[in-house]
C-alpha cells in the first residue's frame, strides 16, 4: 500500500517537473539573437530621429542613418525575425504575365512551436514602432518641420507594410483585414442591441 503511493507521488512529482519544464521552454525567448536584432533597428531608428536636434548631428547625416536603419528593419523583420519569431511569412510574387501576387503563410502548428516571449516581443515591437511615426508625423506637420516629413513617411510605410503583412498572415491570407475588421464591429453591435433588448 505505501509502495503504491510512494509511486503515485513520484508519477505526480515527475508530472509536475515536465510541466514546469514544458512551461519554462514556452515562457523563455527561443531567438534572443534575433528578438535583438528585432528591435534594434525598429528601436534605433526612432531614437535617431528623436535625438538628431538634440545631439546636433546633421540633417543629410541622420537621414541617411534612420533610412540604413529601416532599410535594415525592413528586410530583417520581413526575412527573419517574422518566420523565426511567429512562424510567419509574406512575399510578393510576379507571374510569368507580370501580375503581382501577394503570398501570406504561416508555418502549421505554430502555436506549438513559437514560444510566448518571442510572440509578444515580435507584436510589441511590429505594432509600437509604425504608431511612434505616425505620432512623430503629426508632431512634424504641426511643428512645420517639413523637411523631415519625406523620412518619417519613410518611417510609417516601411514599418507599416510590415504590420500590414504579418497582420494578414495571422489573420489569414485569404481574409480581407476589411471584412474582418466590419465583421468584429458587426458582431459587437448584434450583442449590444441584444443586451439591451434583454435589459427592457
Amino acid at each position: 500500500m505505501l509502495t503504491g503511493d510512494a509511486n503515485d507521488e513520484d508519477v505526480s512529482l515527475f508530472d509536475a517537473e515536465e510541466d514546469a519544464g514544458k512551461r519554462s521552454k514556452k515562457t523563455s525567448v527561443k531567438h534572443p539573437v534575433a528578438s535583438f536584432f528585432h528591435l534594434f533597428f525598429r528601436v534605433s531608428g526612432v531614437l535617431v530621429y528623436l535625438l538628431c536636434d538634440i545631439i546636433g548631428v546633421s540633417f543629410i547625416a541622420s537621414m541617411v542613418t534612420i533610412i540604413l536603419l529601416l532599410s535594415c528593419d525592413f528586410w530583417t523583420v520581413k526575412n527573419i525575425t517574422g518566420r523565426l519569431m511567429v512562424g510567419l511569412r509574406w512575399w510578393n510574387q510576379v507571374d510569368d504575365d507580370g501580375r503581382s501576387h501577394w503570398v501570406f503563410e504561416s508555418r502549421k502548428g505554430t502555436e506549438k512551436q513559437v514560444s510566448d516571449s518571442d510572440s509578444r516581443i515580435f507584436w510589441l515591437g511590429l505594432i509600437i514602432c509604425p504608431i511612434l511615426w505616425l505620432i512623430s508625423s503629426f508632431s512634424t506637420l504641426f511643428s512645420l518641420k517639413i523637411k523631415w516629413m519625406p523620412v518619417v513617411i519613410m518611417g510609417l510605410v516601411l514599418q507599416g507594410a510590415n504590420l500590414y503583412g504579418y497582420v494578414k498572415c495571422k489573420v489569414g491570407g485569404k481574409t480581407s483585414l476589411k471584412n474582418v475588421a466590419t465583421n468584429y464591429f458587426s458582431r459587437q453591435f448584434l450583442k449590444q442591441a441584444l443586451s439591451k433588448q434583454e435589459e427592457s
